[in-house]
């Protein structure tokens, strides 16, 4: 294996695809090659709510502890919503 340089679909600047990220890919069964830069993939990431703009959160009170707290979800009556900290301890088991 050696780096390969791709050009960005989104961009069209080109990046380095290093042995290292082949390997990581190979390891996670990764079919495919990534076709953007790390920027674009990036941006793409935070803005994945379908209309290309920040996450729209949803403020809820967290059904164990009573915190307030955002989600970045619409709740659904009848079902529990968990802060962040209850969420991790319920999650393991």
């Amino acid at each position: 294996m050696e780096d390969k340089t791709i050009t960005c679909r989104n961009c069209g600047k080109s990046f380095t695809f290093t042995v290292s990220e082949q390997q990581f890919y190979k390891e996670k069964g990764f079919e495919h090659e990534p076709v953007r830069c790390k920027a674009c993939r990036d941006q793409r990431k935070t803005g994945r709510t379908g209309t290309g703009g920040p996450r729209q959160m949803h403020t809820v009170t967290c059904s164990e502890c009573g915190q307030e707290t955002q989600v970045p979800f619409k709740p659904t009556t009848g079902k529990p919503v968990f802060c962040r900290d209850c969420f991790n301890k319920n999650k393991d088991h």
